[in-house]
């Protein structure tokens, strides 16, 4: 029916003298639909970024000017020095958040990903600068239809190469960096819930002076619990329920601003002029130097707007932010200092005393509801970057729920809520003191941007090849600012700012070690593997017999036969009639699209039925449960089979799921063989086995349903990793205690793939690395 419609419409385009303006109108329309959808859709996710986004942005001038004149700022409470200060929080939220991250930042995602992971990803699989690409890992450009893949090297992008490829040690450094700026977002999904909660519960004592403190500590622990409760329903329904919110926060807290302008002091306006930032320096000199880890708190939100990009788009946060978030915290910082500028007594409740009397409470419990709501940003970006540090192994393994079937970013790590609500809770009860946690809070955040700074100078040059000077203007203008701004946070390292310096150490500690750890046991695995020659010619000394069913046994090894199975075959000498070998193999990419995501070759002639399959993850895939998965794996098996049996050939057959050219050259040398480790692969072996190809493989897709039928076991290693004997104090106490101790307590392989425990062999091995 399509099709006579189809047929009959360009007839009856042939024959009118007006088709073409007909088919003009058709086209228009279905452009315009196409329009109407894409917009509606990126404004109900703009929509929903407010509040999970920008809930850190929005909250920030409740504790912005009493953090920044909490030092000896408040000495100086001159008309200048506030409009200095004005004019400061003006330009530093133009130039970073608007500028940098609006303008630049956000164009240098990783497919959608974004955060201080997502840059390196991006180096790593575009500039090859990267330490975790295994060994033995396949060429992962899988995205040949990048653009940025195909412009061409510049001078300075292959000197560049050339530098990170001949000093190892740089490699070193750039990953350690990169685990230093995650370190320190995971320390802000800490740091922000306790400062924007505990900022918020204080200002009732602007009303109710006589209020305990314990009480206003027990409000906000009960407030912080309730948060981290509300995490299991996923972003989706969390932005939904919380835009409302911050909407109305930002409509408030404009609106109190315009008033305050208009009523206390409309030449606050002047204050936008960077001549009062230049008056500012000059008159309180150091003094205003230290205040410049107050002025930081106001750009908090800027890491987790690009961290969060992942569970949005790029145009919907720009939409968010450029129309509705800039000018309603501009209006709120020009507000509030022109009511300190009549009321210089109110420095350190200034946020609620410039709060009209008749609209206090009203304001104060939205202000509340909004600092909630401030902590989902930060929250939503530590579990996005604990997910992508998962599955490029520097994180351990924790339960990863994916709570949005359209937007895959959007995930819960039960383990790591609850953790984080732990810290934020020890942190609010053993301080209770806003000017240390800000101290803290303003170094974790300024240590990030300028992370994210060093990363964009690397992918301006390597991977978006600009020249040096565009580079070096980036890092010029932001760098030196942020350099500023951190100097000034590193004096206070004493007052609270040790706090996220401690727990970012052991934090990137644990990722380094588990990195570290996990490449020892590799490297143990494909240096010890089996070849198929060997294991069979064990077969008459301990009489190896195969029975019914089909074996999945997961190994890390591309290639060979891993330790693990020798070892279990020379003590148990039987395995399955059917054998698929399993490898998972994340690369540095967000997701591998479906026709590239398995890879299936045979291991040995037709009659073993051995088989390896390769299955190709992004770091944002999400993996199928275990029945879902068996069923695409075997019908992955069974499709190169049939192609087999219809007459074409090997190298067709393996593929079938074109990766790269690189990674296709490589499987047709493998086709070529017909199977792995060369036994028997002289040219009248493969000569026979081509002539008898349809035979065979018809004879193996009924082997295949027959072991299908017969059921499926899982086999794989529970291995010990032991440093050697001769091996040093500081590797043997990290791998025999520090990893051994987060292998023993993070969630097992088999629960992490979903294997049935009814159905599982482990073989214990240890392994001496």
């Amino acid at each position: 029916m399509h099709m006579l419609i189809t047929v009959s419409f360009t007839n009856y385009l042939k024959n009118s003298s007006d088709g073409f303006e007909l088919m003009k109108k058709v086209i228009f329309c279905f452009l315009l639909i196409y329009l109407q959808k894409f917009y509606k859709s990126t404004l109900i996710l703009a929509y929903q970024s407010f509040g999970v986004v920008y809930g850190d942005f929005s909250t920030s001038p409740i504790y912005v000017y009493t953090s920044t004149f909490s030092g000896r700022l408040r000495l100086h409470e001159d008309d200048d020095e506030i409009l200095g200060v004005l004019s400061l929080v003006f330009w530093t939220l133009t130039l970073i958040p608007l500028c940098k991250y609006i303008v630049f930042v956000l164009g240098a995602d990783d497919n959608g990903e974004g955060g201080t992971f997502a840059l390196y990803s991006l180096l790593c699989r575009c500039a090859k600068l990267g330490l975790l690409r295994p060994s033995h890992a396949t060429d992962d450009d899988i995205s040949s239809q990048d653009s940025r893949l195909l412009i061409k090297e510049t001078r300075t992008s292959s000197l560049l190469k050339e530098f990170f490829d001949k000093h190892h040690s740089s490699r070193v450094v750039l990953l350690l960096i990169v685990i230093l700026g995650t370190s320190m977002v995971i320390a802000d999904g800490i740091l922000t819930p306790s400062m924007s909660v505990l900022s918020a519960v204080y200002g009732i004592k602007t009303k109710a002076g006589g209020l305990h403190e314990d009480y206003a500590i027990l409000i906000t622990c009960l407030i912080l619990v309730g948060l981290f409760a509300l995490q299991h329903i996923g972003t989706q329904r969390v932005g939904f329920l919380f835009t409302p919110i911050i909407l109305v926060w930002l409509l408030s807290i404009s609106g109190v601003g315009i008033y305050n302008i208009i009523h206390w002091n409309p030449r606050v306006v002047s204050a936008l002029s960077p001549y009062y930032v230049y008056k500012l320096f000059k008159l309180t000199g150091k003094d205003g130097w230290t205040s410049l880890g107050g002025i930081v708190l106001c750009i908090t939100g800027a890491e987790a707007m690009f961290a969060d990009l992942g569970h949005f788009s790029q145009l919907s946060i720009r939409i968010a932010f450029t129309t509705i978030i800039y000018p309603s915290l501009i209006l709120a910082y020009m507000g509030e200092a022109a009511y300190l500028s009549k009321h210089k007594e109110d420095l350190q409740r200034s946020f609620y005393r410039a709060i009209p009397e008749v609209v206090f409470w009203p304001v104060f419990i939205i202000a509340t509801l909004a600092t909630v709501v401030a902590s989902q940003a930060v929250i939503s970006a530590t579990f996005s970057i604990i997910s992508q540090c998962r599955a490029l192994n520097c994180f351990p393994r924790v339960k990863i729920i994916h709570t949005s079937n359209q937007v895959h970013g959007q995930i819960y790590i039960p383990e790591v809520n609850w953790m984080l609500m732990v810290f934020c809770l020890l942190v609010v009860i053993g301080f209770r003191d806003t000017d240390m946690i800000a101290n803290a809070y303003g170094l974790t955040v300024i240590i990030v941007m300028f992370v994210t700074t060093c990363l964009m100078f690397l992918v301006i040059v390597m991977v978006w090849k600009r020249n040096l000077l565009a580079a070096f203007i980036f890092v010029s203008v932001f760098g030196s600012l942020e350099l500023l701004y951190l100097s000034s946070c590193l004096a206070k390292v004493a007052k609270g700012g040790w706090i996220p310096l401690i727990f970012s150490l052991v934090v990137s500690s644990v990722m380094y070690i588990w990195h570290y750890g996990t490449l020892q046991k590799q490297s143990f695995e494909s240096h010890n593997k089996t070849s198929l020659d060997m294991l069979l010619s064990l077969g008459p000394n301990v009489g190896i017999n195969r029975v019914r069913g089909i074996g999945l046994i997961y190994t890390n090894v591309l290639s060979g036969i891993p330790p693990m199975f020798s070892h279990f075959v020379t003590n148990f000498p039987a395995f399955h009639q059917v054998l698929i070998f399993v490898t998972f193999q994340f690369l540095t990419t967000p997701r591998v699209s479906v026709n590239q995501r398995f890879i299936v070759r045979r291991i040995g002639p037709p009659e073993f039925r051995i088989y390896r399959c390769i299955i190709r993850l992004g770091y944002k895939d999400a993996r199928k449960d275990s029945h879902a998965f068996e069923t695409d794996l075997i019908e992955t098996v069974r499709v190169f089979l049939q192609r087999e049996s219809d007459g074409g050939d090997a190298r067709d057959s393996v593929s079938q799921m074109p990766v790269n050219q690189h990674e296709s050259n490589r499987l047709r040398d493998d086709a070529s063989t017909r199977y792995e480790n060369g036994s028997g692969a002289g040219p009248e072996t493969r000569r026979k086995r081509v002539r008898f190809c349809g035979v065979g493989s018809s004879k193996e897709l009924e082997d295949l349903e027959n072991a299908r039928e017969a059921g499926l076991a899982y086999m794989m290693g529970n291995t010990c990793v032991l440093a050697r004997e001769t091996s040093s104090f500081v590797k043997k106490f990290v791998i025999n205690i520090v990893y051994g101790f987060l292998r023993r307590n993070c969630r097992s392989p088999s629960t992490a793939l979903g294997i049935p425990h009814t159905s599982l062999i482990e073989v214990g091995m240890a392994y001496r690395v």
